[in-house]
């Protein structure tokens, strides 16, 4: 079974409270508690990875690697592409249930933990 949980980076583990601010600046604090969390996730097996738009380039990964270590986070792989996982952990998602209907009405009620951002 893959023990796989994939983390989005910009408001998952950067607290992106700054918003967009280039590829590489990345300039606001980890989320409450997001060190300790992953801390915890690999303590029970689980592999932690990091998937983000800012992977798109060596620089990005680069930028987020930098980030990891200097705020002490430690997890298994930085990746360029959205891997296989059990979960997927992102500030900006809808679950699909099989009903497009129920994800439009989703959509409409969705608002961001920093803010509101409806579609």
């Amino acid at each position: 079974m893959n023990k796989t949980i994939c983390l989005d980076f910009d408001g998952v583990i950067h607290s992106y409270i700054s918003g967009w601010q280039g590829e590489t600046n990345i300039p606001d604090p980890p989320t409450s508690g997001c060190r300790e969390t992953i801390c915890t996730l690999r303590a029970r097996g689980l592999k932690i990875v990091v998937h983000s738009t800012r992977c798109q380039t060596p620089d990005g990964r680069s930028a987020i690697k930098d980030y990891l270590a200097r705020h002490d986070i430690e997890v298994d792989e930085i990746c360029e592409h959205k891997p296989p996982a059990i979960l997927y952990i992102d500030d900006r998602a809808i679950q699909f249930t099989g009903n497009w209907s129920e994800t439009i009405a989703s959509m409409d009620k969705f608002t961001h933990w920093l803010g509101n951002n409806k579609i």
